[in-house]
């Protein structure tokens, strides 16, 4: 069943353009990079700030993104690996950004180029709920491109199960969603909440 909330904002997305969060005017602040356009027309030219707070995983670096005031309206996280290996982000704040610690320039001009990272926090992912058509994935949010594992592009009318938990990452330039297969002909993000241990059946 398609989520009801994400059929009536489909419908609306379609007649006025993809959903790009508002703020208040941009308060000019310490930057590090700036980014382009790269599908994200609402969020051009504003900075994007790379940090390093060495976390050790993906779930670390979210629990301390949970916590910003206020919150960015794009984040990603990196794998770096200097000074050792660990998860950095990139964020960019419709605002003035809070106080953020240590800067990580590799995760900033990752994102800038559209090279790599893995969005968390992104125009549109709160309608990204329930089961939807590739399409409302597309005409929601600030996702670029649904993909499936070794399949090329998905099909617009295909049904992804979101499992209310969708991380695109940067890929070419543009924000990609990887997809598999899944049971009932639809598909679900590769990377899910709660992955399966490789020895669990072990």
């Amino acid at each position: 069943m398609i989520h009801p909330a994400a059929a009536a904002a489909s419908q609306a997305a379609a007649a006025s353009g993809p959903v790009i969060p508002s703020g208040p005017a941009l308060t000019p602040a310490p930057v590090i990079a700036v980014a382009p356009a790269l599908g994200l027309a609402g969020l051009a030219g504003l900075p994007v700030h790379g940090v390093s707070l060495e976390h050790p995983d993906t779930v670390a670096a979210e629990h301390w993104l949970a916590s910003l005031s206020p919150a960015p309206v794009l984040a990603c996280t990196h794998l770096v690996r200097s000074p050792r290996p660990h998860v950095a982000l990139s964020l960019v704040f419709a605002d003035t950004a809070p106080e953020l610690g240590a800067e990580s320039p590799d995760a900033a001009a990752e994102h800038v180029a559209g090279r790599s990272g893995r969005a968390v926090l992104y125009p549109g992912v709160d309608l990204l709920v329930g089961t939807l058509r590739v399409a409302d994935v597309l005409a929601l949010s600030a996702i670029e491109k649904v993909e499936v594992l070794g399949g090329g592009e998905a099909d617009p009318q295909a049904l992804l199960d979101t499992g209310d938990f969708v991380r695109p990452q940067w890929r070419a330039g543009r924000l990609t969603l990887t997809t598999t297969p899944a049971a009932g002909d639809r598909l679900v993000p590769f990377e899910t909440r709660n992955p399966t241990p490789c020895c669990a059946a072990h």
